[in-house]
């Protein structure tokens, strides 16, 4: 029981963390000549590396405001877990856990979809999609299986 515990807990983790990078590191979009992120355009002119907010559309806010919602939905789930492990009854599930969790997962996926659908009107054509986009995708899998996991699980002794 012990192991189980520990694996779900790294799974948990590891989801938090990849959605961590997700979110701050500027590299959603990139070519030879920058970078662009929920949060900034970098570009490398002149010998000089120039960085501008991102645009004010309402779809990057909608992306930033859901990878927000994602950690703190994710933190709070990861809180409710340790909580519920000592307050739950013996034989009771962790269905307010894995709720949250799975909301978690369920953000990052909006998050990443919309980014997707929107970005090619706002990123020039020849950026390609970078490693923080794709730490998003991945992060949503591992959200949203651990979200299950909680939600199966019964507490024993």
């Amino acid at each position: 029981m012990l192991l189980l515990l520990l694996g779900i807990i790294l799974l948990h983790v590891a989801a938090l963390v990849l959605l961590f990078v997700s979110t701050i590191v500027s590299v959603w979009t990139s070519s030879e000549t920058g970078t662009s992120d929920l949060w900034f355009n970098c570009s490398a002119t002149n010998g000089g590396y120039h960085c501008d907010p991102a645009s004010t559309g309402e779809w990057i806010q909608a992306v930033q405001a859901l990878m927000i919602l994602s950690i703190i939905f994710s933190c709070l789930s990861l809180f409710l877990f340790f909580c519920q492990l000592f307050t739950l009854q013996k034989g009771g599930r962790f269905f307010l856990t894995g709720t949250f969790q799975i909301l978690a997962s369920l953000f990052v996926m909006s998050g990443a979809i919309i980014y997707t659908v929107m970005s090619p009107e706002w990123v020039s054509e020849t950026y390609a999609f970078g490693y923080s986009y794709i730490l998003a995708w991945v992060a949503f899998p591992l959200a949203l299986i651990s979200g299950l996991i909680y939600v199966i699980l019964r507490k024993r002794e």
